[in-house]
């Protein structure tokens, strides 16, 4: 446990000497969010909290894509093979990196809540104890995807080639950008395959209808289950080395990991209660943000 916490502080350490963690874990969350509050909800402390599961939902799903490209790049420039003469188990650098983003993006988070309260004053976040076990939840699932990405990805390029293409996935076909019920039929399908459309869904419950952890336990135990088995088998298959081979079967294991949320969208598909969800959280919003009436005295 030692080893853990004394690589995730260094980890720390060196992220916040990156300037491309600041622009994606920081000014790109809080591009959204003004986007989000001021364009879209135009101000409207009810369409703004509408809006924040989808805005909290993205600054936690974004860890994956820095963690990958971390590991990517110490594999290439042989910083990790220094960790492997220490030695160091793999599990310990994956369980340190998971530990580092929940204490880099968790801060994220209570900022944009914050400033929901204060720029946009919203005053009412529902349960905000589900709000924060389920983007514990997120952080943790998600960034055991980077960790799955950095061990099938040889290259940099390679990297932010699947980066790319699963970001936009994630983004527009999970109800992160686009509510899943405006969604064309064969995309709601799709949606309940996606473990984003189940974090914003979760988090919008949550911040709206009040949902308690026990009401969100599905969502949040998927995420989990996704977690551990994203750990361990990028356990499996971490690679110190640029030069080493990876088992013939590995991409196999890699896609793998998804399991639990294909079984989840079939589930889903079958019985439809997160597109009943949805649909009903998103007629509970005003059609529009417009200004309260000003009081007239007698």
């Amino acid at each position: 446990m030692k080893t853990i916490l004394t690589l995730a502080a260094m980890r720390i350490r060196i992220t916040l000497r990156n300037k491309a963690f600041f622009f994606f874990s920081l000014f790109m969350p809080m591009a959204f969010f003004f986007l989000y509050g001021s364009a879209l909800a135009r101000g409207n402390p009810i369409r703004v909290r509408y809006f924040l599961g989808p805005v909290l939902a993205m600054s936690v799903m974004g860890t994956f894509w820095g963690l990958s490209a971390q590991i990517v790049t110490w594999r290439e420039q042989g910083i990790l093979r220094r960790f492997r003469l220490a030695p160091i188990p793999a599990i310990s650098m994956i369980s340190s990196s998971i530990l580092a983003n929940l204490l880099l993006l968790l801060p994220t988070v209570i900022l944009e809540l914050l400033l929901s309260r204060f720029v946009y004053h919203v005053t009412d976040f529902g349960n905000l104890f589900s709000v924060f076990v389920l983007a514990l939840a997120g952080i943790a699932a998600f960034a055991s995807l980077g960790l799955i990405v950095a061990s099938v990805t040889n290259t940099m390029q390679e990297t932010q080639i699947i980066n790319q293409i699963l970001w936009l996935a994630l983004i527009f076909v999970s109800g992160a950008t686009i509510p899943v019920p405006v969604l064309p039929k064969a995309a709601q399908h799709l949606a309940l395959f996606l473990p984003a459309t189940y974090l914003v869904n979760g988090l919008q419950r949550a911040m709206i209808n009040r949902a308690s952890v026990f009401s969100l336990g599905m969502e949040i135990c998927c995420l989990l289950v996704w977690a551990g088995l994203a750990i361990f088998i990028s356990s499996n298959l971490f690679r110190w080395e640029p030069e080493a081979k990876l088992p013939r079967n590995a991409k196999l294991w890699a896609v793998s990991t998804i399991l639990p949320f294909v079984l989840l969208g079939f589930w889903e598909n079958h019985n439809g209660k997160l597109l009943k969800d949805a649909t009903a959280l998103m007629a509970e919003r005003p059609a529009e943000s417009a200004p309260a009436p000003a009081e007239t005295n007698p």
